[in-house]
Protein backbone atom coordinates (compact mmCIF):
# COMPACT_ATOMS: atom_id res chain seq x y z
CA UNK A 1 0.00 0.00 0.00
CA UNK A 2 2.78 2.28 0.89
CA UNK A 3 4.44 1.90 -2.54
CA UNK A 4 1.12 2.55 -4.47
CA UNK A 5 1.04 5.75 -2.28
CA UNK A 6 4.86 6.72 -2.98
CA UNK A 7 4.49 5.84 -6.97
CA UNK A 8 1.25 8.18 -7.04
CA UNK A 9 2.70 10.89 -5.38
CA UNK A 10 6.00 10.52 -6.78
CA UNK A 11 4.12 11.08 -10.26
CA UNK A 12 2.16 14.12 -8.85
CA UNK A 13 5.13 15.94 -8.00
CA UNK A 14 6.61 15.19 -11.47
CA UNK A 15 3.48 16.50 -13.25
CA UNK A 16 3.98 19.54 -10.92
CA UNK A 17 7.39 20.34 -12.03
CA UNK A 18 6.46 19.58 -15.49
CA UNK A 19 3.77 22.54 -15.40
CA UNK A 20 6.47 24.75 -13.49
CA UNK A 21 8.57 24.22 -15.99
CA UNK A 22 5.90 25.74 -18.85
CA UNK A 23 4.85 28.36 -16.47
CA UNK A 24 8.93 29.51 -16.00
CA UNK A 25 9.05 29.45 -19.83
CA UNK A 26 5.67 31.01 -20.63
CA UNK A 27 5.57 33.48 -17.86
CA UNK A 28 4.18 36.61 -18.82
CA UNK A 29 6.70 38.86 -16.73
CA UNK A 30 9.68 38.11 -14.14
CA UNK A 31 7.96 38.03 -11.06
CA UNK A 32 5.95 35.47 -12.48
CA UNK A 33 8.86 33.52 -13.68
CA UNK A 34 10.54 33.84 -10.33
CA UNK A 35 7.63 32.75 -8.26
CA UNK A 36 7.68 29.02 -10.66
CA UNK A 37 11.46 29.14 -9.92
CA UNK A 38 10.39 29.15 -6.08
CA UNK A 39 7.94 26.64 -6.30
CA UNK A 40 10.45 24.21 -8.51
CA UNK A 41 12.30 24.43 -5.29
CA UNK A 42 9.74 22.96 -3.01
CA UNK A 43 8.67 20.53 -5.70
CA UNK A 44 12.20 19.00 -6.00
CA UNK A 45 12.73 19.14 -2.16
CA UNK A 46 9.18 17.27 -2.19
CA UNK A 47 10.83 14.91 -4.91
CA UNK A 48 13.96 14.54 -2.62
CA UNK A 49 11.68 13.67 0.00
CA UNK A 50 10.09 10.79 -1.56
CA UNK A 51 13.07 9.11 -3.46
CA UNK A 52 14.37 9.02 0.53
CA UNK A 53 11.29 7.31 1.80
CA UNK A 54 10.88 4.94 -1.52
CA UNK A 55 14.92 3.69 -1.55
CA UNK A 56 14.70 4.01 2.79
CA UNK A 57 17.65 5.74 3.22
CA UNK A 58 18.54 9.25 5.50
CA UNK A 59 21.11 11.04 2.94
CA UNK A 60 18.29 12.21 0.52
CA UNK A 61 16.81 13.67 3.33
CA UNK A 62 19.96 15.85 4.39
CA UNK A 63 19.86 16.80 0.90
CA UNK A 64 16.97 18.25 0.63
CA UNK A 65 17.49 20.48 3.32
CA UNK A 66 20.60 21.88 1.72
CA UNK A 67 18.39 22.43 -1.25
CA UNK A 68 16.14 24.54 0.85
CA UNK A 69 18.60 26.39 2.34
CA UNK A 70 20.01 27.60 -1.26
CA UNK A 71 16.56 27.98 -2.66
CA UNK A 72 15.82 30.04 0.00
CA UNK A 73 18.67 32.19 -0.26
CA UNK A 74 18.89 32.63 -4.40
CA UNK A 75 15.01 33.20 -4.09
CA UNK A 76 15.69 36.49 -1.49
CA UNK A 77 18.53 37.64 -3.95
CA UNK A 78 16.68 37.81 -7.06
CA UNK A 79 13.66 39.86 -5.28
CA UNK A 80 16.29 41.89 -4.17
CA UNK A 81 17.59 42.45 -7.09
CA UNK A 82 14.67 42.80 -8.71
CA UNK A 83 13.47 45.82 -6.28
CA UNK A 84 16.58 47.30 -5.79
CA UNK A 85 19.02 46.31 -8.81
CA UNK A 86 21.55 45.20 -6.47
CA UNK A 87 22.07 42.66 -4.44
CA UNK A 88 24.64 43.68 -1.45
CA UNK A 89 24.28 47.67 -0.55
Amino acid sequence: MLDTALTFSLAMVVLALLLNVYRLAKGPDMPDRLLALDTMYVNAIALIVLMGLWLNTKTYFESALLIAMLGFISTVAVCKYLLRGDIIE
